[in-house]
C-alpha cells in the first residue's frame, strides 16, 4: 500500500517563486504601460498570459498544502498564543471567590411550597459561620423561562471553600432530608460554578424592592478574553444609575458562558436606564464587538431576592 505524501514548499522554491512574481509584475506593467503605442507587445501577450496562468497555479498549490499555506500567512493577522489561563487574566487577583449558579425548574404547583422551603434552609446556611458560603441572591423568574428559580451562591476562598461546604453537608442530616423533599418539587436542574469579572463590581447587598436582569451570553470558544476587554471599557457606562450587580464567566458546567446581572426598581427604569447608555458616544461600538463573537443571547427578568438588604 502506498501512502501519498504532501511535502512543503522549501525556503529556496519559495524565494524562486517570489522572485518569478515580481519580474511577471513588472513585465505585465510595462506591457500595458505601451501597450496602446506599440504593436509588438502583441508577440508577448501569449507569452505574458502563460507565464501568469503558470504563477498562479503555483501559488493556488503551495497555499493549499500544508498546516497554513505560506501565501496565506502573508496576509493574515497572527495572534499570540494566550500566556495563562481565562480564570487568572480575567477574574480579581484581591479575592479568591468563587461562585455558583443553580436553575432550578419547579413544578408549577409546588412553586409555593419549594420557596418557602428554600428559603428556610439557605437562611440557616447563609448565617451558619461554619460553613464557608453566603446566599447572594435568590429569584424567580418574572419574564423567560416560568416556574424556575435561580440561586447564586458565593464560596470565599475558592475551591477549598466550596469542597468544605460539601463535605460538612454530606454529613448534615438536616440538610439531607431537605434535599429529598426538594426533590419530589422539581422537574429538572442545572449549575455552574463562575468566576467574577475583574472590571465588575462584587455582588453587595442593596436596598429594594428591586428587579433583576440576568443576560446570558454564550460565546465563540477563543474570544473570552477579547469579550473582557470590550467589557472593561463598556461597564463605565452603565454605572450612573447603579444598576452594575455583578458579571461572571463559567468555569466548570457549559463552558464559555458569560452571566451579567442588573438591578432596576421597575421595567420603566429599565428601559429608560439602557435608553440613555446609548446617547453616550462609545457605548454603541462596544455593544457591536461584543456582539461579533457572541452566538446565543438569552435574558430572563426575576424578582424576589435576598440579594437586596434583608439579611
Amino acid at each position: 500500500m502506498l501512502e501519498q505524501v504532501s511535502c512543503s514548499p522549501c525556503d529556496t522554491c519559495i524565494s524562486k517563486l517570489l522572485k518569478d512574481v515580481f519580474i511577471l509584475l513588472l513585465l505585465l506593467l510595462s506591457w500595458y504601460l505601451i501597450s496602446k503605442t506599440s504593436l509588438l507587445c502583441r508577440r508577448f501577450e501569449p507569452f505574458l498570459k502563460k507565464q501568469l496562468s503558470f504563477i498562479l497555479f503555483l501559488c493556488r498549490r503551495f497555499s493549499e498544502r500544508g498546516d497554513k499555506g505560506w501565501l496565506r500567512s502573508l496576509f493574515v493577522h497572527k495572534v499570540d498564543a494566550r500566556k495563562d489561563a481565562h480564570s487568572n487574566l480575567l477574574s480579581k487577583k484581591e479575592t479568591s471567590n468563587l461562585y455558583k449558579i443553580q436553575f432550578h425548574n419547579v413544578k408549577p404547583e409546588c412553586l409555593e411550597a419549594y420557596n418557602s422551603l428554600q428559603v428556610e434552609v439557605q437562611t440557616r446556611l447563609h448565617l451558619d459561620q461554619d460553613y464557608p458560603c453566603e446566599v447572594v441572591g435568590s429569584w424567580n423568574t418574572w419574564y423567560g423561562d416560568q416556574d424556575q428559580a435561580v440561586h447564586l451562591w458565593r464560596y470565599r476562598g475558592g475551591y477549598p471553600a466550596l469542597t468544605e461546604c460539601l463535605n460538612k453537608l454530606r454529613n448534615n442530616k438536616e440538610y439531607l432530608e431537605f434535599r429529598k423533599e426538594r426533590a419530589k418539587m422539581l422537574i429538572s436542574r442545572r449549575n455552574q460554578l463562575l468566576l467574577e469579572f475583574s472590571f465588575w463590581n462584587e455582588p453587595l447587598p442593596r436596598p429594594g424592592p428591586n428587579i433583576y436582569e440576568l443576560r446570558t451570553y454564550k460565546l465563540k470558544p477563543g474570544t473570552m478574553i477579547e469579550w473582557g476587554n470590550h467589557w472593561a471599557r463598556a461597564i463605565k457606562y452603565r454605572q450612573e444609575n447603579n444598576e452594575a450587580v455583578g458579571g461572571f464567566f463559567s468555569q466548570i458546567g457549559d463552558l464559555y458562558v458569560v452571566h451579567h446581572l442588573w438591578a432596576y426598581k421597575s421595567l420603566q427604569s429599565r428601559e429608560e436606564t439602557r435608553n440613555s447608555a446609548w446617547l453616550k458616544e462609545g457605548w454603541d461600538s462596544s455593544v457591536y464587538y461584543t456582539g461579533t463573537g457572541n452566538t446565543h443571547t438569552h435574558s430572563v427578568t426575576i424578582k424576589c431576592s435576598p440579594v437586596q438588604q434583608q439579611h
